[in-house]
C-alpha cells in the first residue's frame, strides 16, 4: 500500500463494514451506518501513519487495476498487530482475503506474539482460527451514563506527550508491547487522561464520539477510576468497546453506570492471554 491508496482503501473499508453490518446486524440497536466525515478522516490519518511506520505490513490487492481488498498491520516490540483488513463486497470467498492476510502476517514473521480484533463475519473468524489465533468473545457497554452513580473522582489529570514513557511502560506490562509511535498519533486526535499515584498508574484516551478509545492501567482500581473519569466527561450516549472476560472491573463500572451490555466480535491472540486491566483499540490494539 502507498499513501495514494489510502482514500480508495477507506472507501472500500466503509463499503465492506456497512455490508457486514447489514448482513450480521452489528451491535444491538445501532443498525447499519456509514462513517461520518470525521470518522473517515480519522481512519485515513491512522492508515497513513501505519503506511509510514510499517510499509511492509500494509498491502493492496488489485484486479485489472481495481482495488479489491487491503490489509494493514504493524509490529511493536515483539508483537504483530492486524489493524484492519477488508475485501470488496461480492468478491469474498475467491482467495483475495487469504492472500492479503498471508502478506500482512509475513511482516510479523519474527514476532513472538500476535493480536487482532475480529468482527462477527464467520468467514473472517474462520480464517483467523485457521491462522492459529485463539478467539476470545468481546463485549461492549453502551447508553447514557446515570450521572447520579458517578463517584468522586480524584487523582486524574489531562495527559501530554510528557506521559509517553509512562504509557509505554504500562503498555508493556498489560499487553506485552509498547504503542511507541502510535501514542503521538493518538495524542493528536483524542483526549488523554492520566492517573499516576503511589498506588498505581494508568491512562485512557477518549475520542470525539464519546467512546473510550484505549485504556491501560497497573491495577483494577486505577483502571476503574479512569473509566469513571472518561464516563463523567461524556455528554450524551457513550460506548465502551472491546471488553473481554478478563476485564470484569469494566463490566462492574458499566453496571453501576446503568449502561447496557452487548456482545460482538472476538479478540484474536497468539502467544498471549487477554490483556488486563486493558481496553484495546480495534485497530491500534
Amino acid at each position: 500500500m502507498r499513501r495514494d491508496d489510502v482514500a480508495t482503501a477507506e472507501s472500500l473499508s466503509d463499503d465492506a463494514f456497512f455490508e457486514l453490518t447489514q448482513r450480521t446486524g452489528g451491535r444491538a440497536g445501532a443498525g447499519p451506518q456509514r462513517r461520518t466525515t470525521e470518522h473517515s478522516d480519522e481512519w485515513a490519518r491512522r492508515t497513513e501513519h501505519l503506511v509510514r511506520t510499517d510499509p511492509g505490513g500494509c498491502w493492496i490487492a488489485e484486479d485489472d487495476g481495481r482495488v479489491v481488498g487491503f490489509a494493514t498491520s504493524f509490529v511493536r516490540d515483539t508483537t504483530w498487530f492486524l489493524a484492519t483488513y477488508a475485501v470488496r463486497p461480492g468478491l469474498q470467498g475467491r482467495g483475495v482475503g487469504t492472500a492479503l492476510l498471508a502478506a500482512a502476517m509475513h511482516h510479523g514473521r519474527g514476532c513472538l506474539h500476535a493480536m487482532l480484533s475480529a468482527s462477527d463475519d464467520p468467514r473472517a473468524v474462520r480464517r483467523y482460527k485457521l491462522a492459529g489465533f485463539d478467539l476470545h468473545p468481546q463485549m461492549h457497554l453502551s447508553g447514557t451514563v446515570d450521572r447520579t452513580a458517578i463517584p468522586l473522582i480524584e487523582k486524574v489529570r489531562d495527559g501530554t506527550a510528557a506521559d509517553i514513557d509512562l504509557m509505554n511502560s504500562l503498555d508493556r506490562a498489560t499487553r506485552g508491547a509498547a504503542h511507541g509511535p502510535d501514542h503521538e498519533l493518538m495524542l493528536s486526535v483524542w483526549r488523554l487522561l492520566v492517573s499516576d499515584t503511589t498506588t498505581g498508574s494508568g491512562y485512557v484516551y477518549v475520542d470525539a464520539r464519546g467512546r473510550v478509545a484505549l485504556l491501560a492501567a497497573g491495577n483494577r482500581r486505577t483502571a476503574a477510576r479512569l473509566l469513571w473519569a472518561a464516563l463523567a466527561d461524556s455528554s450524551g450516549p457513550v460506548v465502551v468497546p472491546h471488553l473481554t472476560a478478563a476485564n470484569q472491573w469494566a463490566l462492574d463500572v458499566g453496571v453501576e453506570a446503568r449502561l447496557e451490555l452487548g456482545q460482538a466480535g472476538y479478540l484474536g491472540l497468539r502467544g498471549l492471554q487477554p490483556p488486563a486491566p486493558y481496553i484495546h483499540h480495534g485497530a491500534l490494539l
